[in-house]
């Protein structure tokens, strides 16, 4: 074999492993959802360490503070850890943990990629509720801000843009969750109607017993719903 032909046949191999290793690549970022979609892993009361050990999405590094907040480095869906009340969100790109003294105090995110159209995002939203709904979560202020439904009257509602739907949700007297979708003016398809969903969950801050009978009528247009 000449000098020459080795070291074609050299460089030849060397792309070829090279092209090898960019089509793994390829093929396991283009697959990764279907099999490993990145996760964090949240207890409330859990530790920052816990945190990172669970997860299987890239978390900020800690801040030597009392109250702080980490973000995921990546796209994540929420893993909410509880035995009674726990539940999953879909991938989130806006993704808030709150730390006081290294220990998860809330939440708070957008459990979703992108602006969503209307379609899409009331079945994230419904999805939460039920999830909330089987696990023993319970609709609060239902007097001022009843659950979101998916009806004309509140397609309707949200379409305007003007106010957002809103319901907020009690486990027990551990956790509370608030949760709002709302028009949002999308950029990249301003032709299109797009829709945000925020999600809050922290311990109760909200004395439902107390402002339940401020309001004599519902202030949405939607009917509430039932309990």
């Amino acid at each position: 074999m000449t000098l020459r032909s080795h070291w074609f046949g050299w460089r030849c191999g060397a792309y070829l492993l090279v092209l090898a290793g960019l089509t793994w690549a390829v093929i396991h970022r283009l697959t990764q959802p279907l099999w490993d979609e990145p996760e964090i892993v949240v207890e409330m009361g859990g530790t920052y360490e816990n945190l990172l050990r669970n997860s299987s999405a890239p978390f900020s590094p800690e801040i030597r503070d009392r109250i702080w907040f980490g973000i995921p480095m990546t796209d994540a869906r929420l893993r909410f850890v509880d035995p009674q009340f726990g539940f999953t969100t879909p991938a989130a790109r806006f993704f808030t943990v709150n730390f006081d003294d290294y220990v998860i105090s809330g939440i708070r995110m957008s459990p979703q990629v992108e602006p969503l159209l209307i379609d899409d995002a009331l079945n994230v939203v419904l999805d939460l509720q039920d999830q909330w709904r089987e696990k023993g979560w319970v609709a609060k202020g239902l007097r001022n801000n009843p659950t979101i439904a998916d009806t004309p009257e509140w397609r309707e509602w949200l379409r305007k843009g003007i106010l957002s739907g809103r319901s907020y949700w009690l486990a027990g007297d551990k956790y509370q969750a608030m949760l709002i979708l709302g028009r949002f003016e999308d950029y990249r398809n301003p032709a299109e109607e797009r829709y945000l969903i925020t999600l809050a969950l922290a311990k109760p801050w909200t004395p439902f017993d107390e402002i339940e009978d401020m309001y004599d009528e519902p202030s949405h247009f939607p009917a509430p719903q039932p309990k």
